[in-house]
Order: structure tokens, then sequence, then C-alpha cells
């Protein structure tokens, strides 16, 4: 009698999602570096944070049509779910989740958030010496005033404090709990139960993908030029 194998490599991550991933941690380092030296590099800053929105732009469509277990609706938690994940934790069980863990899900949500109120509020951000936001001469002043102060006082903070969270979880899962969340990242697979459902990554997928971020870029681009 043959024996079905008990676990295999199953596809979770599909490559736009892996992508995304990587290019975006590496461009918000960039923003945050480039906005915290100023100077000659403000107009790589504007760069570099047209090139984050449309990222968000891209995660927030792939998060409908996407692979599996990047869909929203695959990973996003109810408040009961996060309560059975905390008292699961307890346990220090070697892997509780496909995709993301409840707590992994509710840091992507907050993190796409607080990129958008970031990248929005620098579009209406003035430092009253030569670096103006697209959208300064669209909205009233006090608007500018709030924008700006939110962009260099508040959400920069916000953003440095949720990296570092994220970083410590995944250090936390790695050697505390034996998940490894880093590796399947960067390979798209997980070993698994035959029977687990895999993510689509095909072909013509990551090509849908491609046009996906095409569009993305473009509603930016037409953000960026409503001045």
């Amino acid at each position: 009698m043959q024996h079905l194998p008990s676990s295999q490599r199953i596809r979770i991550w599909d490559l736009p999602t892996r992508i995304f991933h990587i290019l975006l941690g590496l461009f918000v380092t960039g923003l945050l570096i480039t906005g915290e030296l100023g100077g000659d590099l403000m107009q790589l800053h504007f760069l570099l944070g047209y090139t984050v929105l449309t990222l968000v732009f891209f995660r927030l469509v792939w998060g409908f049509v996407g692979g599996h277990w990047s869909r929203f609706a695959n990973f996003v938690p109810m408040p009961k779910d996060l309560l059975a994940y905390a008292r699961l934790m307890r346990m220090k069980p070697k892997q509780l989740n496909v995709g993301h863990n409840p707590f992994g899900a509710v840091s992507v949500i907050v993190m796409l958030s607080l990129l958008l109120l970031q990248v929005f509020s620098g579009f209406m951000s003035d430092d009253e010496i030569t670096n103006t936001g697209p959208w300064t001469a669209l909205v009233p002043s006090s608007w500018v005033s709030l924008a700006t102060e939110y962009h260099t006082e508040v959400g920069k903070v916000l953003l440095l404090l949720l990296i570092a969270l994220h970083i410590a979880s995944v250090l936390y899962y790695k050697y505390f709990h034996h998940d490894d969340l880093i590796t399947p990242m960067l390979t798209g697979d997980k070993v698994l139960a035959p029977e687990t459902q895999d993510s689509r990554d095909t072909l013509t997928s990551r090509l849908f993908a491609l046009s996906i971020l095409a569009g993305c870029a473009y509603v930016v681009y037409r953000l960026v030029c409503l001045s």
C-alpha cells in the first residue's frame, strides 16, 4: 500500500507578495533615512514616497485578487480570533497558522494604514524652507500645518515603533516558538499537510500583478499632478 506524504512544500506566499514585502522594506527604510538627512536628498525622499504609495495601493488591490493567503478575507482576524490565538500562544506551539497569524495580520493592516497617512500627510507638508508637498496649494493652511506636524513628528515615530515591533516579533517567533517567518517570505513555501490550500502563483498571475502595479503607479502619478 502506498503511503501519502504527511507533509510537503506548499506555495503560501506568491511572488508578487514576496517582492512587495522586500521592496516595501527597502523603500520605507530609504524614506526614513532621506527624510532624516534632508537637504539635497529631499527630491529622492519625494520619489520614494510616491513609490511607497504605489506599493501600498498595489497591496490593497492584491489583498482582494492575489494568492489565497495574501487575500484579506483569508487572514484578517475577528476580535474572538485574537483572543483565541493569545490563549494558544501560552502553549508555545511550533506553528499555529499557515499564512499570517492574527497578530501579524493586525500589524499588516496597521502598517498599511500608517504608510497611507504618512505619505498623504507628506503630500500636504511644507517645511517653510524649500520643500513642499504636491497638495499644499490645494488644501487650507490649517491642514498644511497639521499634516506637516504629523508627518515630521508623529507619523515617523509611529512607523519606527511599528518596524521595531515587527522585527522583534519575527525574532520572538523564531527563537521562542521555533517558527521561521523569514524563510517562507523569501521562498514562498512552507512544509505543511498536503491538503493545505496553496496560493496561485503562475506566470499569468504574476503578469496580472504587474499590470495592477502599473495601474497603481498611474493613479499615484495622477494624484501627484492634481496641483
